[in-house]
């Protein structure tokens, strides 16, 4: 089992070049960047889990800024978006960011996706909040031909992609691993259906019943539960849980971090690298 770190990249944070050398001397596999492009005023929409909306999504920066800024400072880790709301972004520029990340950081970029939950923000994207997922499957549709073919042509309900060439290709092939975010059944349906992998919330319900779950609804569908890795985010430090993660067959789990300096950080990582190691014993 890998672990790999998430947070909210901000101008008072950790920068993303020392946070990636930190998780890559420690034994972290990846670093995974939040993504918000803005947050409206005022806001209807509630946060996730209720209360007040906390100042990091106010503050946080591009992620394939601040991955880019990671891989350019490391030689092993796995740089993710986690997660890219790409039904807020462009289907053609997006699938070129993508592209070219996997190129400079030398295969190492992992596509985390969610539809999102702010529907002020979804809305002033242009996009229509009640049907952002068929929009999000359809641009990952499109963006499967972008990165494969040399002329790609896409005609969805939502998404149009006239027929077009654009370069670079993804180092990976046929192109970096999907991870669908979000919680049982319907995030993992969609992974199921057109993603290389899953990413739940560790308090999002209990893995025992949905990682078994997710692999039996993977197997009804035709497709090898071994091909859909599941990374399972905000871990909690604590090792038994995480030798539950381990005995359930789960590929990766995420601490999620604090939008803060590296004084802070680094003795978090610390404490992760000792239960990492207790794990491998």
């Amino acid at each position: 089992m890998q672990f790999g770190a998430s947070i909210f990249f901000t101008d008072y944070s950790i920068s993303p070049a020392e946070l990636g050398v930190a998780l890559e001397e420690r034994g972290f596999d990846s670093v995974w960047a939040a993504e918000h492009s803005h947050i409206p005023v005022p806001r209807r929409t509630p946060p996730p889990g209720g209360g007040e909306l906390a100042k990091r999504y106010y503050d946080v920066m591009d992620p394939f800024v601040t991955l880019t800024a990671a891989a350019a400072a490391t030689k092993t880790l796995k740089v993710g978006t986690g997660v890219c709301l790409i039904i807020q972004r462009d289907t053609i520029q997006t699938a070129k960011l993508v592209a070219s990340i996997d190129q400079v950081s030398g295969g190492r970029f992992l596509f985390g996706i969610g539809g999102g939950w702010n529907a002020e923000e979804i809305e002033a994207h242009g996009t229509v909040f009640t049907t952002r997922m068929k929009k999000m499957r359809e641009q990952i549709e499109a963006m499967k031909l972008i990165w494969t073919k040399s002329t790609a042509e896409y005609n969805g309900e939502i998404v149009k992609v006239p027929s077009m060439m654009t370069w670079p290709k993804p180092v990976q092939k046929p192109y970096p691993p999907i991870l669908l975010g979000g919680a049982f059944p319907w995030a993992a349906r969609r992974a199921v259906r057109y993603g290389d992998g899953w990413y739940p919330n560790a308090s999002s319900g209990n893995p025992d019943e949905y990682v078994p779950s997710f692999r039996k609804m993977a197997a009804d569908a035709g497709r090898d539960p071994a091909s859909l890795p599941v990374t399972i985010g905000g871990a909690p430090e604590d090792l038994a849980k995480l030798q539950q993660f381990r005995d359930l067959g789960v590929a990766r789990v995420n601490v999620t971090l604090p939008a803060e300096s590296a004084a802070q950080i680094l003795p978090i990582l610390d404490r992760w690298s000792g239960l990492i190691r207790q794990l491998g014993t």
